[in-house]
Protein backbone atom coordinates (compact mmCIF):
# COMPACT_ATOMS: atom_id res chain seq x y z
CA UNK A 1 0.00 0.00 0.00
CA UNK A 2 1.30 3.48 -1.28
CA UNK A 3 0.45 6.17 1.33
CA UNK A 4 1.03 9.71 0.43
CA UNK A 5 0.85 12.48 3.75
CA UNK A 6 0.27 15.89 2.92
CA UNK A 7 1.55 17.69 5.80
CA UNK A 8 4.86 17.86 7.72
CA UNK A 9 6.62 15.32 8.38
CA UNK A 10 5.25 13.21 11.78
CA UNK A 11 7.46 11.02 12.81
CA UNK A 12 5.14 8.64 14.59
CA UNK A 13 3.41 8.25 11.53
CA UNK A 14 5.94 6.93 10.15
CA UNK A 15 7.07 4.39 11.98
CA UNK A 16 3.48 3.23 11.93
CA UNK A 17 2.95 2.67 8.66
CA UNK A 18 6.25 1.08 8.15
CA UNK A 19 5.18 -1.86 11.15
CA UNK A 20 2.05 -2.28 8.94
CA UNK A 21 4.02 -2.90 5.75
CA UNK A 22 3.28 0.40 4.20
CA UNK A 23 4.91 2.80 1.73
CA UNK A 24 4.93 6.42 3.01
CA UNK A 25 6.12 9.49 1.15
CA UNK A 26 5.69 13.20 3.33
CA UNK A 27 5.20 16.69 1.90
CA UNK A 28 3.85 19.48 2.50
CA UNK A 29 4.43 21.42 -0.92
CA UNK A 30 1.05 21.58 -3.49
CA UNK A 31 0.34 18.88 -5.58
CA UNK A 32 -1.95 18.02 -8.28
CA UNK A 33 -3.63 15.20 -10.10
CA UNK A 34 -0.98 14.74 -12.51
CA UNK A 35 2.20 14.50 -10.03
CA UNK A 36 3.94 11.14 -10.14
CA UNK A 37 3.68 10.97 -6.11
CA UNK A 38 -0.05 11.23 -6.84
CA UNK A 39 -0.17 9.00 -9.08
CA UNK A 40 1.30 6.50 -7.32
CA UNK A 41 -0.58 7.13 -3.88
CA UNK A 42 -3.54 4.25 -2.95
CA UNK A 43 -4.18 6.38 -0.15
CA UNK A 44 -4.10 10.42 0.14
CA UNK A 45 -4.02 11.83 3.61
CA UNK A 46 -4.15 15.32 4.18
CA UNK A 47 -2.86 16.49 8.16
CA UNK A 48 -1.86 19.81 8.92
CA UNK A 49 -1.76 20.52 4.81
CA UNK A 50 -2.21 24.41 4.09
CA UNK A 51 -3.50 23.95 0.79
CA UNK A 52 -7.03 23.09 -0.74
CA UNK A 53 -6.70 19.89 -2.72
CA UNK A 54 -8.41 19.99 -6.41
CA UNK A 55 -11.34 18.24 -7.28
CA UNK A 56 -9.60 16.71 -10.15
CA UNK A 57 -7.53 15.40 -7.88
CA UNK A 58 -10.29 13.80 -5.81
CA UNK A 59 -12.02 12.58 -8.51
CA UNK A 60 -9.11 10.73 -9.49
CA UNK A 61 -8.71 8.96 -6.14
CA UNK A 62 -12.49 8.62 -5.19
CA UNK A 63 -12.66 8.09 -1.76
CA UNK A 64 -9.47 7.66 -1.17
CA UNK A 65 -8.44 10.97 0.31
CA UNK A 66 -9.29 11.62 3.96
CA UNK A 67 -8.36 14.65 6.31
CA UNK A 68 -6.99 14.31 9.96
CA UNK A 69 -8.43 17.47 11.59
CA UNK A 70 -8.05 18.79 15.19
CA UNK A 71 -11.48 19.82 15.53
CA UNK A 72 -14.96 18.18 16.51
CA UNK A 73 -16.66 18.97 13.29
CA UNK A 74 -18.65 20.42 12.09
CA UNK A 75 -17.33 22.84 14.85
CA UNK A 76 -14.33 24.67 13.32
CA UNK A 77 -13.72 23.94 10.15
CA UNK A 78 -11.04 25.60 8.22
CA UNK A 79 -8.13 26.91 10.07
CA UNK A 80 -6.86 27.35 13.77
CA UNK A 81 -9.53 24.79 15.04
CA UNK A 82 -7.91 24.43 18.35
CA UNK A 83 -7.61 28.08 19.12
CA UNK A 84 -11.95 28.93 18.06
CA UNK A 85 -12.79 26.01 20.32
CA UNK A 86 -11.69 28.32 22.83
CA UNK A 87 -12.30 31.63 21.64
CA UNK A 88 -15.96 30.61 20.66
CA UNK A 89 -16.49 28.19 23.79
CA UNK A 90 -17.15 25.54 21.34
CA UNK A 91 -16.88 21.20 21.55
CA UNK A 92 -13.43 20.10 20.96
CA UNK A 93 -12.31 17.04 19.45
CA UNK A 94 -10.44 15.39 16.41
CA UNK A 95 -11.76 14.14 13.47
CA UNK A 96 -10.87 12.04 10.70
CA UNK A 97 -13.19 12.22 7.54
CA UNK A 98 -13.55 12.20 3.92
CA UNK A 99 -12.33 15.23 1.90
CA UNK A 100 -15.00 16.81 -0.62
CA UNK A 101 -14.58 20.06 -2.47
CA UNK A 102 -15.75 21.71 0.61
CA UNK A 103 -13.38 22.79 3.29
CA UNK A 104 -13.53 20.19 6.14
CA UNK A 105 -17.17 19.19 5.10
CA UNK A 106 -16.65 15.72 4.10
CA UNK A 107 -18.27 12.39 5.48
CA UNK A 108 -16.82 11.54 9.12
CA UNK A 109 -15.22 8.29 9.34
CA UNK A 110 -14.64 8.96 13.21
CA UNK A 111 -14.47 11.65 15.38
CA UNK A 112 -13.81 12.28 19.52
CA UNK A 113 -14.76 14.56 22.03
CA UNK A 114 -11.27 15.77 24.18
CA UNK A 115 -11.30 16.62 27.51
CA UNK A 116 -8.70 19.66 28.94
CA UNK A 117 -7.34 20.73 32.26
CA UNK A 118 -7.87 23.97 33.60
CA UNK A 119 -4.11 24.71 32.85
CA UNK A 120 -3.55 24.03 29.43
CA UNK A 121 -2.15 26.89 27.15
CA UNK A 122 -2.63 26.40 23.20
CA UNK A 123 0.72 24.38 22.71
CA UNK A 124 -0.50 21.25 25.31
CA UNK A 125 -3.97 21.78 23.79
CA UNK A 126 -2.48 21.21 20.80
CA UNK A 127 0.01 18.50 21.79
CA UNK A 128 -3.06 16.40 23.35
CA UNK A 129 -5.42 16.83 20.50
CA UNK A 130 -1.99 15.53 18.01
CA UNK A 131 -1.81 12.93 19.83
CA UNK A 132 -5.38 11.88 20.50
CA UNK A 133 -5.92 11.90 16.44
CA UNK A 134 -2.78 9.86 15.78
CA UNK A 135 -3.92 7.52 18.31
CA UNK A 136 -7.33 7.37 16.70
CA UNK A 137 -6.26 7.04 13.19
CA UNK A 138 -3.77 4.43 14.18
CA UNK A 139 -6.20 2.12 15.88
CA UNK A 140 -8.83 2.44 12.84
CA UNK A 141 -6.65 2.58 9.65
CA UNK A 142 -6.52 -1.32 8.74
CA UNK A 143 -10.29 -0.76 8.79
CA UNK A 144 -10.19 2.51 6.63
CA UNK A 145 -7.74 1.05 3.84
CA UNK A 146 -10.18 -2.21 3.96
CA UNK A 147 -13.31 0.41 3.57
CA UNK A 148 -14.54 -1.38 6.16
CA UNK A 149 -16.28 1.96 8.10
CA UNK A 150 -19.06 3.41 6.70
CA UNK A 151 -19.06 7.17 7.24
CA UNK A 152 -21.37 9.44 8.29
CA UNK A 153 -22.71 13.48 6.91
CA UNK A 154 -21.91 15.73 9.66
CA UNK A 155 -24.72 16.83 11.26
CA UNK A 156 -25.86 20.31 11.95
CA UNK A 157 -24.03 24.21 10.78
CA UNK A 158 -21.28 24.37 13.18
CA UNK A 159 -18.51 27.39 12.76
CA UNK A 160 -16.09 27.69 9.95
CA UNK A 161 -12.99 30.43 10.05
CA UNK A 162 -10.51 31.84 8.12
CA UNK A 163 -6.77 32.55 8.89
CA UNK A 164 -7.38 36.14 8.73
CA UNK A 165 -10.54 35.51 11.33
CA UNK A 166 -8.17 35.77 14.73
CA UNK A 167 -6.37 39.40 13.45
CA UNK A 168 -9.10 40.88 16.47
CA UNK A 169 -8.00 38.69 18.77
CA UNK A 170 -4.44 38.58 18.44
CA UNK A 171 -4.54 41.19 21.66
CA UNK A 172 -4.99 38.18 23.62
CA UNK A 173 -2.10 36.08 22.36
CA UNK A 174 0.72 37.93 23.77
CA UNK A 175 2.31 34.60 25.08
CA UNK A 176 1.96 33.06 21.51
CA UNK A 177 1.84 29.24 21.61
CA UNK A 178 2.22 29.52 25.54
CA UNK A 179 -1.08 31.92 26.01
CA UNK A 180 -3.46 29.97 28.42
CA UNK A 181 -6.64 28.68 27.12
CA UNK A 182 -8.47 30.08 29.86
CA UNK A 183 -8.02 33.84 29.07
CA UNK A 184 -9.82 32.84 25.42
CA UNK A 185 -12.46 30.79 26.64
CA UNK A 186 -15.85 32.73 24.85
CA UNK A 187 -13.96 35.81 24.34
CA UNK A 188 -15.35 35.71 20.67
CA UNK A 189 -18.77 35.70 21.94
CA UNK A 190 -18.26 39.10 23.87
CA UNK A 191 -19.03 41.88 21.50
CA UNK A 192 -17.20 45.96 22.44
CA UNK A 193 -19.96 46.46 25.11
CA UNK A 194 -20.25 43.37 26.66
CA UNK A 195 -22.67 41.69 25.16
CA UNK A 196 -23.32 38.78 23.29
CA UNK A 197 -23.20 38.89 19.13
CA UNK A 198 -26.28 37.90 17.47
CA UNK A 199 -25.30 34.14 15.72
Amino acid sequence: MHVLVLGPFREHLNRYFSDQGDTVFFTERQVYEKDPIVQQADWIISYGYRYIIGERLLQQKSNKVINLHISYLPWNRGADPNLWSFLENTPKGVSIHYIDKGIDTGKIIAQELADFTDGETLRTSYIKLTEQIERLFTRLWPEIKANRIDPVLQQGTGSFHFVKDKERFTNLLSLGWDTPVSILVGKALQSDDGGLEQE
